[in-house]
């Protein structure tokens, strides 16, 4: 049941990018992704079906659901110079972090720690927010979170304290 959430969450990512950004239809599509993201690992949980496979399945969904936000978002708003540079720092942690994982204990890592927890939350209210708060304030808070979360999760790896 819990992977069939998440791959409901892929759906609709997919079906993200056939409506125009900011659209009525884009958020209400948003939110489902929002939602089920939120709901598939209490699924898995409450009904003892967790597994590695779904833990892979659930960030596979999440980083479609991300690179889908991204692609259709990215060109609908103006996004600052210093903004682009600090989500390519971002990335390329991320990035360091997978092959680390890779190399350290020849499986792909998947970290579900807090602070990755707490940047997933802020980067889905960021759209729904930017309007009220400015992007760049945003975009502070989030790039932040996200920077210490990137830190935190290739510390565990390379020291081999994996949460997942």
């Amino acid at each position: 049941m819990a992977n069939m959430v998440t791959g409901c969450r892929i759906l609709c990512s997919m079906l993200l990018l056939c409506f125009p950004a900011l659209s009525p239809w884009f958020y209400g599509l948003y939110l489902i992704c929002g939602f089920s993201d939120m709901i598939d690992g209490a699924i898995a949980r409450k009904t003892n079906t967790a597994s590695g496979f779904g833990a892979r399945l659930d960030t596979a969904a999440d980083f479609i659901f991300v690179g889908v936000c991204l692609v259709k978002l990215w060109p609908a708003v103006h996004i600052p110079n210093w903004l682009c540079l600090w989500t390519a720092v971002i990335a390329v942690i991320k990035i360091i972090n997978i092959i680390s994982g890779f190399v350290c204990s020849k499986r792909l890592v998947a970290e579900h720690t807090l602070l990755n927890k707490i940047t997933g939350i802020l980067l889905f209210l960021f759209p729904l927010t930017w309007g009220l708060i400015g992007l760049e304030y945003g975009a502070v808070v989030v790039c932040c979170m996200a920077t210490a979360a990137a830190i935190q999760e290739g510390h565990l790896i390379r020291t081999g304290r994996e949460t997942v």
